[in-house]
């Protein structure tokens, strides 16, 4: 009896150990997984910088060239042909290459906050996917603490671009809320809803709720907020609350200071509309 009790005991010291390397390797895990978030996030903002400054130059640079060569060439409609297609090709480009820079990173979020930018990517995203959606957004257009509104933004993306993809819907909705306490950022599409099972999967933190979903997740939990979903056979909820705290709003908006990015010109949301999926 006495050998069996110390065996149990041991069992229970190793049973012990093993669930406290668990937990520390699970928190390691949770903390590289935000890290990495992070330096996409600055990645995504150094690219769009990139984009705008560098290749959209370049770009500007050869349709002025191109305006010359045409002076150039009036007099020979063939050649002028010619340089008018290469002009048109030249102002495709500029294009993508704008809303590319934007989709990577909204000038807007930088300049006037998630309200706004939110309020920008909806309404190009219906002109783009054919969707009809509906848009509710605070009255209160306060800023928010910088890792909010990115947190916010792209969950926002992830969620309409999962509506545009799976839901087969042709109309749905996006609010957003501030209240003293918490910020709720809510997409409802009205499709074909997700099946019982497969519902309960993505409820779950697993490797089968996929990349987005779980990029999503840990954006939220970084923030001590959570995602919820919902769903009935003809509409699916994407729900998205994160809370406000007084101290993090305080050292997350002097995280702005700095910040460099390209300015949004007047035409961004028609940009948008030719963004490839």
């Amino acid at each position: 009896m006495w050998i069996l009790s110390k065996q149990s005991k041991q069992l229970a010291l190793s049973h012990a150990q093993l669930e406290s390397v668990i937990l520390e390797r699970t928190a390691e895990l949770q903390i590289l997984s935000q890290r990495l978030l992070k330096v996409q996030d600055e990645e995504r903002r150094k690219m769009a910088r990139d984009l705008h400054d560098s290749t959209g130059q370049t770009l500007a640079a050869l349709k002025i060239n191109i305006s010359l060569l045409k002076e150039e060439c009036k007099q020979d409609k063939r050649v002028m042909v010619i340089v008018t297609d290469v002009a048109e090709l030249a102002d495709t480009a500029i294009e993508e290459i704008r809303t590319m820079s934007y989709l990577l990173h909204p000038p807007l979020l930088d300049e006037v906050g998630f309200t706004c930018a939110a309020e920008w990517y909806v309404e190009g995203f219906a002109t783009r996917s054919g969707i009809n959606v509906s848009l509710e957004l605070d009255s209160q257009r306060m800023r928010l603490p910088t890792s909010v509104e990115i947190a916010l933004f792209r969950v926002l993306q992830e969620s309409l671009t999962n509506v545009h993809r799976h839901s087969g819907a042709t109309e749905a909705s996006v609010s957003f809320k501030r209240l003293p306490e918490v910020a709720i950022l809510e997409v409802k599409d009205f499709g074909c809803g997700i099946p019982t099972e497969r519902l309960a999967r993505l409820r779950q933190t697993s490797a089968e709720t996929g990349v987005g979903l779980a990029g999503m997740r840990e954006r939220l939990n970084e923030l001590s907020g959570k995602l919820e979903i919902e769903s009935t056979g003809h509409e699916t909820t994407m729900r998205a609350t994160v809370p406000l705290f007084p101290r993090l709003q305080q050292a997350d908006f002097g995280n702005r200071e700095g910040i460099v990015h390209a300015p949004a010109p007047t035409d961004a949301i028609s940009n948008f509309a030719a963004a490839p999926d």
